[in-house]
């Protein structure tokens, strides 16, 4: 095993990821921090700025801009919205404080040189009600440089793989990482630190397999890390029940929000039925969030999955009828038509050539024109993510101005643990964010950070000896290998450890069959849940056993330790919230039914000293009806 040099960085404000929210953090931070005695911001980046979190491929579109100045949308719009489409489960402060906030973080992207689509009147061109378009294949580049212009290069640490929080008692003290390029292990001390480190991927298993493996919608190097910082710390999680199961082109994962709001396209079974129509009559059974307009995501996919089960599929996506009926109008003009046509084919490829070249790949591949074509589309694996449609992540205090006294607690987007706040992937019943309301979001904790340390400006006390143990910790993987790969001719068979990437097999195979993943056709119950539960409290001791070749499968290692503890807070909130309330992202057929009496915040908290959780139930205090 290779000697690592330990470096010590000493910090006020420390920011964990490089995605839109901690660029938000970064930028709003450095502006705040200038004017309360210049305080060091220190930011750590798994990957690299440019290209790093859920924007990495580019964009096609803006999901979040209200438009408020204009008339457009209410906050209070919004709230409604994000409330219904998650079948009841939201903070309404959260999202009306993020809300109120993400016009303006649009409008520095723009400043800062993003191009958005304008119309002849100079008005954004909406793909929806909600979303604004534009070509975004430089996107994360832009707001990156931004980021990184208010840091300072020197104060940004790249390719650096945080592992595991420092306490100082109930408040946060910093982190310890490595780099995944240098024998180097990093520990953080700071004063207040922001978790925003993405969501997860690679819980359960992916329907892409083989040379495929690692493809997915949300980005695969987003592996639990937010999730496992905050539950590590002590911090009181939300939602962790909630997964996202994003409809996707199929296996490429390409999009297809422009394609039902831009182009207003029909999806349908193969045999031409819409199953949105066929179907109407099974909202019903789901409540008032059955009737709302537009119809939940979740009950959207549930209604196609029905067709699926009873062999009626595959679904299609009917993108050659779609541009047929917007050039429809220009029929009279062979002309126009044909120019009208070429405009739409464009804007067709170049909605995947954004943000998901995989897709335009695969086309091309299957010999698939879109204006000649159905495509098929399908129901992608589950994802844990506080950002899109999903509502994962930590518990945290709301806005002083919105909030309810049971919803603050002194400094808006901290966590329950002292100095610890979470934006992003990593505050959770705050859904449809995306990427500009991140990006908002990590503004507003930013400034509430700057608050805390100068309110709290005493340094934490940090451990050292608590430190080694965590640095041991984070090469322990390393030191397991160097232990016993003699003991076998072939590194990938040994008794004494498992390699990452067949702890990961194992890992996602039991969250699949027994959590209801692809293969279970998103369905679970109490029983399979217990047993998966069982099963996985075996692989967490396995995790003891992980060897690491090098840094990269050190990165891979822990990687899968943080899925693991994801992937268990999962099992546990299921099994706590006994009705079925998101069918279409999991449904639960031992009680196969919505029940108003659990119209509540189901949340978790988990001791890492001891292993034991604890689960909560919290009310759901509405500002808006």
């Amino acid at each position: 095993m290779p000697n690592f040099e330990t470096v010590v960085v000493n910090t006020d404000i420390l920011i964990l990821g490089g995605g839109m929210a901690a660029c938000g953090a970064a930028v709003e931070a450095a502006y705040w921090a200038k004017k309360n005695g210049d305080l060091k911001i220190t930011l750590v980046d798994k990957a690299a700025m440019d290209r790093s979190g859920a924007v990495a491929m580019g964009l096609s579109a803006i999901n979040q801009y209200l438009g408020i100045a204009k008339g457009d949308n209410t906050v209070e719009d919004y709230v409604k919205y994000v409330k219904n489409d998650l079948m009841g489960i939201a903070r309404d402060d959260q999202v009306a404080d993020i809300a109120r906030h993400v016009d303006s973080s649009v409008h520095l992207f723009e400043k800062w040189g993003l191009p958005i689509w304008t119309n002849d009147e100079g008005n954004y061109v909406r793909g929806g009600r909600w979303q604004i378009m534009l070509n975004g294949e430089s996107y994360k580049i832009i707001v990156a440089e931004a980021a990184k212009n208010a840091l300072g290069t020197d104060n940004i640490y790249e390719r650096v793989f945080i592992t595991e929080p420092i306490m100082d008692g109930d408040r946060i003290a910093g982190a310890v990482g490595f780099s995944t390029r240098e024998n180097k292990v990093y520990v953080f001390k700071a004063k207040a630190v922001l978790a925003s480190m993405g969501g997860a991927v690679g819980v359960f298993k992916p329907r892409s397999t083989g040379e495929g493996l690692g493809r997915s919608w949300y980005p695969p190097f987003s592996s639990g890390s937010s999730a496992y910082f905050t539950m590590a710390a002590g911090a009181e999680m939300t939602c962790q029940e909630v997964r996202f199961i994003p409809v996707r082109f199929k296996d490429a994962y390409g999009p297809v929000g422009a394609w039902f709001l831009l182009f207003k396209s029909r999806a349908t079974n193969a045999m031409g039925e819409e199953y949105m129509v066929t179907r109407r009559d099974e909202l019903a059974n789901w409540g008032p969030y059955g009737s709302v307009k537009p119809i939940p995501a979740n009950l959207r996919n549930y209604l196609g999955m029905l067709d699926v089960s009873e062999g009626k599929g595959p679904i299609y996506m009917q993108t050659a009828e779609a541009i047929a009926n917007l050039a429809k109008k220009y029929e009279d003009d062979p002309k126009a038509f044909k120019k009208k046509m070429k405009e739409l084919e464009s804007e067709a490829w170049e909605d995947f050539l954004d943000m998901t070249v995989s897709q335009a790949i695969l086309w091309a591949a299957c010999d698939i024109a879109p204006e000649e074509k159905a495509s098929e589309i399908a129901a992608a694996e589950p994802y844990f993510i506080g950002s899109h449609s999903g509502a994962s992540g930590a518990w945290v205090s709301g806005p002083a101005d919105l909030a309810p006294a049971e919803y603050q607690w002194g400094y808006t987007n901290m966590t329950t643990v002292k100095g610890l706040f979470a934006a992003g992937d990593a505050s959770g019943a705050s859904s449809h964010k995306f990427s500009s309301g991140s990006h908002a979001e990590g503004r507003i904790a930013a400034k509430s950070m700057v608050k805390f340390v100068v309110e709290n400006n005493e340094q934490p006390a940090v451990d050292d000896a608590k430190v080694e143990e965590l640095v041991a910790k984070t090469l322990k993987p390393m030191a397991v290998f160097e232990e016993f790969s003699g003991f076998t001719t072939d590194a990938d068979v040994n008794p004494n450890y498992i390699l990452p990437k067949m702890y990961m097999f194992r890992l996602q195979k039991m969250m699949d069959e027994y959590a209801g993943g692809v293969v279970a056709n998103f369905t679970t119950s109490k029983a399979l849940l217990e047993k998966g539960l069982e099963y996985l409290t075996m692989l967490k001791e396995d995790s003891a056993k992980l060897a690491a070749r090098d840094l990269h499968e050190l990165m891979r290692a822990w990687e899968n330790i943080h899925r693991t503890l994801q992937a268990e807070s999962h099992i546990r909130t299921v099994i706590f919230r006994e009705e079925t309330r998101f069918p279409g992202y999991y449904f639960r057929a031992d009680i196969p039914a919505i029940n108003p009496e659990w119209e509540v915040f189901c949340n978790c908290k988990y001791d890492a000293a001891s292993g034991e959780w604890e689960m909560i139930k919290r009310p759901i205090i509405r500002l808006v009806d």
